[in-house]
């Protein structure tokens, strides 16, 4: 009679679940806060109930974070008590791969920006306010009619105070051989570590599983630090030139994925320590490695694309 009861199917009914309004709620706040941040350094806004943009916007972010640690707690006790089947283990990858596809879309904007410029130097834009044009872009005058552009260098290439290059100073682009190319080897060989944490759990090798785990969090660590050094010393700037606001969308959103994936290959580690994951069972961990798998490929199409390709003839420039 009880069995009868029983769950006769594969799949996992989930239980009642107040993260899903949370969550919106904390986004919402955080893109709030973000608005605000940003109208406050350009005109001074006030803020939200007295609290300033960036305050808004670190309540919304915590808000995410908390959630997102509630919410994969939940997924893991559900995992644990063998609400994960196989077929629902199957759907959880579909989800993952979907997710990851649609990251890939993200870094399709910023390679098309790059390479519209790249290709289009001398291109004529028309700037439209609703069905009026009211003004013409010469990228001639923006870029010298080559890509990367003619090195300019502005009167006062410094700001006096911070040392930092002043808006719109563009000296030259990184040479690919330095750092990037180092950067390039050490995501290469995160990839292989992270694999071989993955052969070690399918051999229920706890120790090798840890030691691949731990190898591949320091090495995307490097890589961070790298970028981190590498950015401090860059021949432009973001603000004020096309060349900047291409690469650093770029690079620096690859580079928020390396510090995410880092992060989440971290939890893994715990975990891993902690005794989870079997060889039937390790989902948390699977994602984790496909995600960082996906990181390394972006950063070779980076690297070949932007750091190699597109060079050009002032490779190696610092300020």
């Amino acid at each position: 009679m009880a069995q009868a009861h029983g769950k006769q199917h594969d799949y996992h009914l989930l239980d009642p679940s107040p993260w899903p309004l949370v969550a919106s709620l904390s986004a919402f706040v955080t893109a709030v806060g973000a608005i605000i941040w940003m109208r406050s350094l350009g005109e001074g806004a006030s803020g939200l109930f007295g609290l300033q943009g960036p305050w808004v916007f670190l309540l919304g972010f915590l808000g995410l974070a908390t959630t997102a640690f509630l919410w994969w707690r939940d997924v893991i006790i559900e995992a644990n008590r063998g609400d994960h089947t196989p077929v629902v283990q199957l759907h959880l990858r579909y989800g993952i791969i979907l997710f990851i596809a649609s990251e890939v879309m993200f870094f399709v904007a910023w390679f098309w920006a790059y390479f519209d410029f790249a290709f289009f130097p001398a291109d004529v834009h028309t700037i439209d306010n609703m069905k009026e044009a009211v003004g013409m872009v010469q990228r001639n005058e923006l870029f010298g009619g080559q890509w990367p552009p003619v090195p300019v260098e502005a009167t006062e290439a410094v700001v006096p105070t911070t040392g930092a290059p002043v808006e719109g100073y563009f000296k030259g682009t990184f040479d690919p051989w330095g750092i990037p190319l180092v950067n390039t080897l050490i995501l290469l060989s995160s990839g292989c570590t992270v694999t071989w944490a993955h052969h070690a759990l399918l051999k229920n090798d706890r120790r090798g599983l840890v030691l691949g785990l731990l190898a591949t969090v320091i090495l995307g660590a490097i890589f961070t630090a790298f970028q981190a050094y590498e950015y401090m010393h860059a021949a432009f700037t973001f603000g004020g030139h096309a060349y900047g606001s291409a690469f650093f969308m770029a690079t620096g959103f690859h580079g928020a994925h390396v510090i995410i994936g880092t992060i989440f290959l971290l939890v893994c580690l715990i975990r891993a320590i902690r005794g989870a994951f079997t060889p039937q069972q390790h989902f948390g961990f699977e994602a984790a490695a496909w995600y960082w798998h996906f990181v390394d490929v972006v950063w070779l199409f980076l690297f070949a694309a932007i750091y190699v390709w597109g060079a050009g003839a002032n490779a190696g420039a610092a300020h």
